[in-house]
């Protein structure tokens, strides 16, 4: 809230603080109807408002961290990072291989995926600890 000097009642810091968190929020949101979309023309408009806002929400993030208005939370440990990684991967591989059992009997019926397969953005790594 500004009063009528021009002053704010809140750091700068707890005002924008709420907007960031928006952002991140709502980048879930779009990624929810990004997956939930079947038709090919909306699930492009949610994948590029879902970059457009994860862009938006790295410059506000920056510019926060540049201010120091913004602690980064401790580097994760490599260990974990890379347990996450391989769990993720076993996963996508006994979902894939569900969906090609319930599929392969399908014939003419089987549904073809409208986008291709996520390749991973983040290349495995050894299991060394850092922080």
């Amino acid at each position: 809230m500004i009063t009528p000097n021009g002053s704010s009642h809140l750091p700068e810091e707890d005002m924008l603080s709420p907007i960031l968190g928006e952002l991140k929020r709502v980048v879930r949101e779009y990624t929810t109807a990004t997956t939930e979309a079947s038709c090919p023309d909306v699930r492009q408009m949610f994948t590029d408002l879902t970059a457009d806002t994860l862009k938006l929400q790295g410059e506000f993030f920056n510019m926060m961290k540049q201010q120091n208005m913004y602690t980064a939370p401790r580097h994760a440990l490599k260990y974990d990072v890379d347990k996450q990684y391989k769990q993720a991967q076993q996963s996508q591989q006994k979902t894939r291989e569900i969906i090609n059992q319930k599929t392969s009997g399908m014939g003419a019926y089987a549904h073809h995926p409208n986008v291709p397969p996520h390749t991973t953005n983040v290349a495995p790594t050894s299991n060394n600890v850092t922080q």
